[in-house]
């Protein structure tokens, strides 16, 4: 076991000199242990930090599990539970919690320190925790996630990390939405996006690579960050629109961002696509409904949730889970 490994009941078993089952005895309080025997366990336990995983023993009962689904917050940025995206993955997480018979309780706490998740687990509040996004709080669930087993998380798989993801391969999708707008035969193309979000990041780092291999050179004074309902929202749109005769494309970040610049657009009279092309990422239903309709990079969220949830038994079960990228696929509609 490596210093950042939680420790495990075969641990405890292994320092004591019993057999796990007796350590599993004694910390349940059985009668079938003897009192010499049960404090050694239980010293060697809270020396080490070790807590009995209440969820694994739910789990094996066949009990029915609450899971909480919690959304970490970006610095300066107000996440907000109606956001679009976090609704259309909340559906589909709970339609895949409903289908393997355990409960979702839906929460607007955002983590600021270690403190928030073992309320939930001292409280029995939830069994397991599902977070979508990290916003800006990878070092928090980092430190969280080598003590706690019981989490499972959408989001950007970042290297050195404690904890595994599930999602979409950001890198490839903003690589993808890019080489489309090139492929259009747009030279100035811009980003638009929150980057400090790891996810985000990865896509903007796939726009720049796409940029690249096209010998573009890369212009800072088009990447525009923004995040769709935060106080500077207003104003970076007001920045693009001052330069969007310069800009003949935008890879936007999320399709929330993108039909609120294409509604901004088109209050100028810009024409889209002829005047300007432009490629969303999520694929949500609003990509299909708005006039013209997005071409946009979809995520499969039904896949995505069905896979956190599967994760998220597992790890309390107490089984390795690891990282998952699902591919990202261009949905090819009228703004490009």
């Amino acid at each position: 076991m490596s210093r950042t490994d939680p420790m495990q009941m075969a641990d405890i078993a292994r320092i004591a000199g019993v057999s796990k089952s007796t350590v599993s005895r004694a910390l349940a309080d059985s009668p079938l242990v003897n009192d010499k025997t049960k404090s050694l366990i239980r010293d060697i336990a809270q020396q080490h930090g070790y807590r009995v995983n209440i969820a694994a023993r739910n789990f094996r009962l066949k009990e029915s599990l609450t899971v909480a689904l919690l959304i970490p917050e970006a610095d300066g940025v107000d996440w907000t539970i109606s956001d679009a995206f976090f609704l259309e993955m909340t559906a589909a997480i709970a339609e895949a919690l409903d289908q393997r018979g355990h409960a979702l309780l839906l929460t607007r706490t955002s983590p600021q320190s270690g403190e928030w998740i073992e309320e939930f687990v001292r409280r029995r509040q939830a069994d397991g925790i599902i977070l979508i996004g990290q916003g800006s709080q990878h070092e928090v669930i980092q430190s969280i996630a080598k003590t706690f087993r019981s989490i499972s998380v959408w989001g950007e798989a970042i290297a050195g990390a404690s904890y595994p993801t599930v999602g979409t391969d950001n890198f490839l999708g903003g690589q993808r939405a890019t080489e489309h707008l090139l492929k259009r035969g747009c030279k100035r193309i811009a980003f638009v996006g929150y980057e400090p979000a790891p996810e985000i990041q990865a896509r903007f780092q796939g726009y720049l690579s796409a940029i690249h291999a096209a010998d573009i050179q890369h212009d800072e004074t088009i990447v525009f960050s923004a995040v769709v309902g935060s106080s500077s929202a207003n104003l970076v749109l007001e920045r693009i629109i001052d330069q969007h005769e310069m800009i003949d494309g935008f890879f936007v970040a999320t399709d929330q961002q993108a039909v609120a610049l294409m509604t901004a657009l088109q209050k100028i009279g810009v024409d889209i696509p002829s005047q300007c092309a432009i490629v969303g990422y999520d694929d949500l239903p609003i990509a299909r409904w708005y006039h013209p309709a997005l071409t946009t990079i979809h995520q499969s969220r039904t896949l995505g949730a069905q896979i956190l949830v599967d994760n998220l038994l597992a790890a309390i079960e107490g089984r390795d889970t690891a990282s998952v990228k699902l591919d990202p696929e261009l949905v090819v509609r009228e703004s490009a």
